[in-house]
């Protein structure tokens, strides 16, 4: 069997709606800042669900041109920045490494929607003639990961995950795949998403996924609270370079955490609930940690899924127990989406971002609304405030429609 390399994360950034940046997100995060607001990116009037997670000083001018803004989606401009963010904090000069060695592997869940709505009103006057050349390239996934390689000229791996809401932790997984078996040296990894728009959040209402507490919005994201009532619909990007150990260190590179180990799993059960007992996403904690050489005495930290969702906060609170047995009280577990919203196939990537951080800066962010647990959620949540508590090796999950179930696990270096 070929003997697995180390693989190792030296470049992050985040783009939420609480922050610009790897730093302006940490610190808003640990500070439990709250980002949802009402929808200001179109008129929600009419509909069920009138909030969601936006990310409102986001200036794709920043780091690209307008000729290129005008031929890109908005989840693309997205995952672009924030891409080059993390290569930029990553310190790798391109023309400095073997660029058949480095790819890009940077998802979407749903993709160019808003490019989409916009483009099926112009013809819906049965105009072909009008449709621009560029619609396909700017809506279509993988574009995120083709547009970053040629700025790059990253000539390695070059692909994208689509798994719903697991997309961003699916997409860094089988990137670290890469370099571990010897396809690539270095892979940059993540999610964005930029799903605000009518269609999006008036098809996750009519599935009653999306919480309609519109007279408190900033209180709508409550996982395992005994009041949450849905998740709240939000866009940005998480990215992260990952790199193989001897490489990142032969050039004198910082490393933020180990990537230790990946799993996924299929619930096979239902389009869009979780297996009532959680099994699925047990099953694919267990492999994460197998594939780490960990076991649950290891781990000290878990990034939850948490989206605030009345069958899902439970099936996640009983694959912890299922996995973690008698530990899993011991284990201290936080939702990012309490503050930022589900950020659907971007989610992964943030939350890989902020569980690596949180072994960086040994500190974790707080789940936030956490006023009244629900009874069948019992475990340490982590209510409230941010906590300064020593973590070896944390676990991120990401859950999806279609019962796909991803984990990662990443460790102190």
């Amino acid at each position: 069997m070929t003997q697995k390399r180390r693989v190792v994360v030296t470049g992050m950034s985040a783009i939420t709606p609480v922050g610009i940046g790897l730093d302006e997100s940490w610190q808003a995060m640990v500070n439990g800042k709250n980002g949802i607001e009402a929808i200001s990116q179109f008129d929600a009037t009419d509909f069920s669900c009138k909030f969601a997670g936006q990310v409102n000083d986001f200036d794709p001018l920043c780091e690209l041109s307008p000729k290129e803004v005008r031929k890109m989606d908005r989840f693309m401009q997205f995952g672009i920045v924030c891409g080059k963010w993390a290569i930029e904090d990553s310190g790798i000069d391109v023309s400095k490494i073997d660029a058949t060695r480095a790819g890009v592997n940077i998802g979407s869940g749903i993709g160019g929607i808003k490019t989409i709505e916009a483009t099926a009103g112009q013809f819906s006057e049965n105009n072909p003639k009008r449709i621009s050349p560029f619609y396909i390239p700017m809506t279509i996934i993988n574009m995120i990961s083709g547009n970053l390689s040629i700025m790059y000229g990253l000539q390695g791996p070059n692909l994208c995950s689509v798994t719903a809401c697991t997309t961003g932790t699916h997409s860094i997984g089988e990137a670290s795949r890469l370099i571990e078996y010897g396809d690539a040296d270095i892979m940059v990894a993540g999610g964005a998403e930029a799903p605000i728009t009518p269609t999006s959040v008036a098809g996750f209402a009519s599935a009653k996924a999306l919480s309609t507490r519109n007279a408190e919005p900033a209180h709508a994201s409550r996982p395992w609270d005994r009041d949450r009532d849905g998740f709240v619909i939000s866009e940005g990007s998480g990215v992260m370079v990952l790199e193989e150990y001897e490489h990142a260190y032969a050039r004198g590179a910082r490393i933020y955490a180990e990537l230790l180990g990946f799993g996924l799993s299929g619930d096979a059960y239902h389009m869009t609930g979780p297996s009532p007992g959680g099994e699925g996403a047990s099953r694919c904690m267990n492999s994460a940690m197998q594939n780490a050489g960990l076991n649950t005495d290891d781990v000290d930290y878990l990034n939850a899924h948490g989206t605030s969702t009345p069958l899902g906060d439970i099936a996640e609170t009983l694959a912890v127990k299922s996995s973690f047995k008698d530990r899993s009280k011991d284990i201290a577990i936080s939702s990012n989406k309490s503050m930022i919203g589900h950020l659907l196939g971007a989610a992964g990537g943030v939350e890989a971002v902020m569980t690596v951080m949180s072994i960086y800066e040994q500190t974790i962010p707080p789940t936030i609304n956490l006023e009244n647990s629900d009874p069948e959620c019992d475990l340490d949540y982590v209510p409230g405030q941010a906590r300064s508590t020593r973590i070896r090796a944390a676990l991120s999950n990401s859950f999806g429609f279609g019962g796909t179930n991803g984990s990662l696990v990443f460790s102190r270096i």
